[in-house]
């Protein structure tokens, strides 16, 4: 698939009250984890941040407070439909969507995108909803001589839920198909500009970071999203709900929730993560991330008991749900991250005397208890693996072992990610773009004080509590205030997740946005504006209430002006979708009456003499979307016997490419 300019044509018409964790002097004591105390009736969740050295933000009357949540909020969806609005109209420049005729537009969905499309048009082909899920459930098509179930198979429930959505809503008359489909993939784009917001008002109290959160994500389109050319992406429908899972878990983790409020936020983690995991075959590592991260806070005694086991139980119970809805899927009872939780969950109960003695002590139980949970997880894993003869995420497994030089490996499946540049480490430009829209500046710091704070908190949860020392330090005025455990949350999850970015490109977009909310906090809240003034012995309330809103502001306005003529021009570029070598594959394989049976990849390995090899690659299998016939191979490589099936040996590939030449005789071609 290519594009071209096109000539311009004349078309017509083508702060919230945030609550401090440390006002009202309750704060919460690293000494000693009680569980969060509730807050009194009238006090949102979302409220001001106060700093760690206590909050020096004057309480707002009642009617202030509802004027600023409302304008607030107000700014998060505005900053949501401009997303949205963007992405659609790039898309539409990009390709003359609207223009093109119905196998163009099939053929412009680039990778495995086709594919995913392909059962979303087939739910609404069908005489009745029940006979479309009984196709999917009962496919022979996908690959060929066997018949699957591809919801089990397949992250595709989405296309189910849009393919009934529309047969029930009276949208017929007024809306393609297509459009109807677009459309809600770039309505979650909003959903994830509206979580990254309000994750960022959580953390700095002020919901001018959630309004420079939206407008960082928006500039560095490039790198927070790829949206617009990969529309039916499995990532594109599962990272906005995974923000989402962010957001709950950032006000749950706040202190001073009501019993009701941590139900709801219990309750929204849940939704999101089964969402998140229902529609992203990668969600076990994901989660597998995250888990970690929850145990990093669990034992320098950052998170309190009930804290952790429900977080835990989030994770499994979207799992085990997720597990059902797929059929019973084996792949999700031999995830890593199941064993993992389950081997942290058992140690902890075993070992109820971690948080006890001296630092020495400390380190050494949690250095052991640490490799106690990662080998009975591993043990776990295994056993689950060979009961089940699971095989099919060993690939993935052997790709991290060849990509950090811990094995070498001749595994071909390893070596096909180890080529794909989506799957290498990530380009030093992308630092450049992100320096370029003054998001990696306060990033950085940002990070590095966090980190060295809670290095300083973990220190201190590490230490033995009371005592006669412990009283001369509490006197003496070296108090260490508690580290907040959703900035906690937050500074683990940015950094873990860079790391993974920066060692597989791909995963960037998990990092890149929530980036926006970190760098967000850095320049908007009042704890790292507090150290910076107390260093210079200028800590003042009306200083510190000056910088924390002039900054950004002044930030806001700068990107205004330098990157606003940009973004209009980008806009305003025309292109066209150009590439009728692909459509006349297209027309001809839908055509052509000698193959009845099926057409095998190879097919394009030789049409590639006359087009090109990345006809494949860009538009999958075209058989898929403009036939009805079965394919011989699929991209579902998560699947060991489908991996064996799609690179067949030397022999089988030379006698499949000689009777493909004997077809191309027959037909003249």
């Amino acid at each position: 698939m290519d594009v071209r300019k096109r000539a311009k044509v004349n078309q017509a018409g083508s702060s919230l009250g945030i609550l401090p964790p440390g006002s009202s002097g309750e704060r919460c004591n690293s000494s000693k984890r009680t569980e969060p105390a509730r807050i009194r009736e009238g006090v949102f969740p979302l409220g001001r941040s106060g700093s760690f050295s206590g909050s020096y933000l004057p309480r707002r009357w009642p009617w202030q407070r509802c004027v600023s949540t409302a304008a607030g909020l107000f700014l998060a969806v505005l900053l949501a439909v401009a997303q949205a609005w963007c992405v659609n109209a790039i898309h539409e420049n990009l390709l003359w969507f609207s223009q093109l005729t119905e196998v163009e537009r099939e053929i412009s969905f680039r990778t495995e995108c086709g594919l995913y499309y392909s059962y979303y048009k087939q739910m609404l082909q069908a005489p009745s909803i029940q006979e479309g899920l009984s196709e999917l459930i009962h496919d022979n098509l996908t690959e060929s001589k066997r018949t699957i179930n591809l919801l089990q198979r397949m992250n595709i429930y989405q296309e189910v839920f849009l393919s009934v959505l529309y047969r029930l809503l009276p949208l017929q008359a007024y809306l393609e198909p297509v459009y109807f489909y677009i459309y809600t993939v770039f309505s979650l784009q909003a959903v994830y500009v509206i979580a990254l917001y309000l994750t960022a008002w959580l953390l700095a109290g002020s919901w001018l970071a959630g309004l420079l959160t939206g407008v960082w994500y928006i500039l560095n389109r490039v790198d927070t999203t790829r949206v617009e050319f990969t529309i039916s992406l499995r990532e594109n429908w599962s990272l906005p709900f995974f923000a989402l899972q962010v957001t709950a878990i950032t006000c749950y983790l706040r202190p001073q929730l009501s019993a009701l409020q941590q139900k709801v936020m219990v309750w929204l983690m849940y939704v999101t993560t089964c969402c998140f995991c229902l529609t992203w075959q990668f969600n076990q590592f994901i989660l597998l991330v995250q888990a970690l991260i929850v145990y990093i806070l669990d034992i320098v005694d950052l998170l309190t008991t009930t804290q952790v086991t429900t977080l835990y139980l989030v994770q499994v119970s979207g799992l085990l749900s997720v597990w059902l809805l797929q059929f019973c899927n084996s792949m999700i009872l031999g995830s890593l991250v199941l064993s993992f939780i389950v081997a942290a969950l058992f140690i902890r109960h075993c070992q109820p005397d971690l948080k006890t003695g001296g630092l020495l002590v400390r380190l050494a139980k949690v250095l052991l208890h640490s490799i106690l949970v990662l080998l009975l997880a591993f043990i776990i894993n295994s056993l689950t693996k060979k009961a089940l003869q699971l095989r099919s995420d060993e690939h993935i497994f052997k790709f991290i072992k060849s990509k950090f030089a811990l094995w070498p490996t001749r595994d071909f499946d390893a070596s096909l990610y180890l080529c794909e540049e989506a799957f290498g480490l990530l380009p030093l430009d992308t630092l450049e773009r992100l320096a370029g829209t003054l998001l990696l500046y306060p990033y950085v710091p940002t990070v590095l004080l966090l980190s060295g704070m809670l290095a300083v908190a973990v220190l201190h949860n590490l230490r033995p509590k009371g005592g006669w020392e412990e009283e001369k330090r509490t006197a003496a005025g070296g108090h260490v205030d508690a580290f907040r455990p959703d900035v906690a949350y937050n500074l683990l999850h940015s950094v873990l997740y860079g790391l993974l970015a920066f060692s597989t490109m791909r995963m960037k977009y998990i990092w890149t946005g929530h980036m926006c909310a970190v760098a967000a906090y850095g320049v908007c809240g009042t704890d790292l504006w507090t150290l910076l003034l107390k260093a210079l012995r200028c800590n003042t309330k009306v200083l510190l209430r000056f910088i924390r809103y002039a900054v950004p502001v002044l930030m806001i306005g700068w990107l205004y002006y330098k990157f606003w003529p940009k973004l209009m021009e980008e806009l305003s570029e025309l292109r066209e979708f150009y590439d009728p070598d692909t459509v006349e594959l297209m027309t001809w394989i839908r055509l052509c009456k000698v193959v009845k049976n099926c057409v095998p990849e190879e097919i394009l390995l030789i049409c590639g003499l006359q087009i090109k090899l990345q006809v494949f690659k860009e538009c999958g299998p075209p058989d898929r979307r403009c036939s009805s016939r079965p394919m011989s191979c699929t991209f579902g490589h998560l699947y060991h016997t489908m991996r064996v099936r799609t690179v067949p040996p030397v022999t089988q590939r030379q006698a499949t490419f000689l009777r493909l030449h004997k077809l191309f005789l027959t037909v003249n071609v």
